[in-house]
């Protein structure tokens, strides 16, 4: 009998074990109606914060509503910065990070990238008088080359691992950093090909991408969530669909060509 007593309560606690099963980040989006999106609002074309409106645009943030449409939730943006994103991560103040993100070693084993959705690689931006000058890094790591970086995130990281001789000067507004270029503050700054592809559009003839085809070195760019198995299955299928139904492509043709 006693035996018999004790095989049910097991069976009950085996019975009562999904009941306590913690809810998945997934489910907590849902439940909320909020999908909380960390992004930096510096990174053109992909995030870009108006500090007049408070208003986000960019690759990512039309990528981010149409997530939030694909959830069916409504989208709240989260600011954050380069040197803040991993602490903003850790703290929980958002749910993904979004606007040009790279995947990383270090940030992987705080959070789940997504499946990449573009490959990079970091490669010089230079007036384009001076773009023969600064092909490879021993060109640009010379005394009296000044580099050009917005600190905390991969580029001065990048920096900082391959520049000795030259100066690196760090430039906190990534917005207007390009323009410290084009009026000759500085000399050249080495970050990722698709933002060297942009800002060359945006200063025809004044800044040249320097070899975005080939770059110093290899990246991916993806969406950094916190660690749930159900909300990255969730990001990775949206994803999918969205490159095979044409939309990623659409707001892709709308930024970078």
């Amino acid at each position: 009998m006693h035996r018999i007593r004790r095989l049910i309560v097991l069976a009950g606690l085996v019975l009562a074990a999904p009941a306590l099963a913690q809810a998945s980040r997934l489910d907590e989006i849902l439940a909320r109606g909020v999908l909380r999106v960390g992004t930096t609002g510096d990174y053109r074309p992909f995030t870009a914060l108006d500090k007049a409106s408070g208003a986000y645009s960019g690759f990512d943030i039309d990528l981010a509503q149409s997530l939030g449409a694909a959830l069916g939730v409504r989208i709240e943006f989260e600011a954050t910065s380069w040197p803040n994103l991993m602490k903003d991560f850790e703290a929980g103040a958002f749910d993904i990070a979004m606007g040009g993100v790279s995947v990383t070693l270090d940030r992987a084993k705080k959070g789940f990238f997504s499946a990449p959705y573009m490959r990079e690689g970091k490669t010089p931006i230079a007036r384009c008088a001076d773009k023969d000058k600064y092909q490879t890094l021993a060109d640009i790591d010379r005394p009296g080359v000044m580099v050009i970086a917005n600190p905390g995130g991969t580029n001065e990281r990048f920096d900082r691992t391959n520049i000795h001789a030259a100066q690196i000067v760090l430039y906190a507004d990534n917005l207007t950093i390009f323009d410290e270029i084009a009026k000759g503050q500085v000399d050249v700054m080495i970050t990722d090909a698709s933002e060297t592809r942009f800002q060359q559009k945006l200063h025809a003839n004044v800044l040249c991408a320097i070899h975005p085809d080939k770059p110093f070195d290899f990246a991916e760019k993806a969406y950094w969530m916190a660690p749930d198995s159900a909300l990255r299955a969730f990001v990775d299928q949206w994803l999918h669909l969205s490159m095979e139904n044409g939309s990623f492509a659409a707001i892709y043709a709308k930024w970078f060509e």
